[in-house]
């Protein structure tokens, strides 16, 4: 009978979990702060967020925050850091 997942597999499915979160709130907090005409977030903030392994998270806040969905730099690194955080996830479960 196989083990369930390690120790290590377990916190790290965990960082990714907080770390999409994290990313997540940041989109939500700027879309609320552009709305009220509020100092943004950096878009370099939002960015670095989501290479670190938060594209999950920036991913399901575009789509329902409908939040940077017309900037070119998002609709195409958005997609990219999703499909990075995917593979870095599925590589947990291989080792």
């Amino acid at each position: 009978m196989q083990n369930s997942l390690e120790t290590w597999q377990q916190l790290i499915l965990i960082l990714f979990g907080v770390l999409n979160f994290y990313t997540f709130i940041l989109y939500y907090v700027d879309k609320k702060r552009a709305i009220h005409r509020k100092r943004r977030i950096p878009e370099k903030r939002l960015l670095i967020a989501t290479f670190l392994f938060g594209g999950i998270g920036a991913t399901l806040a575009m789509s329902i925050f409908r939040h940077k969905t017309k900037t070119l730099k998002f609709k195409l690194s958005v997609p990219l850091a999703l499909i990075l955080t995917t593979i870095s996830i599925w590589f947990v479960f291989q080792f």
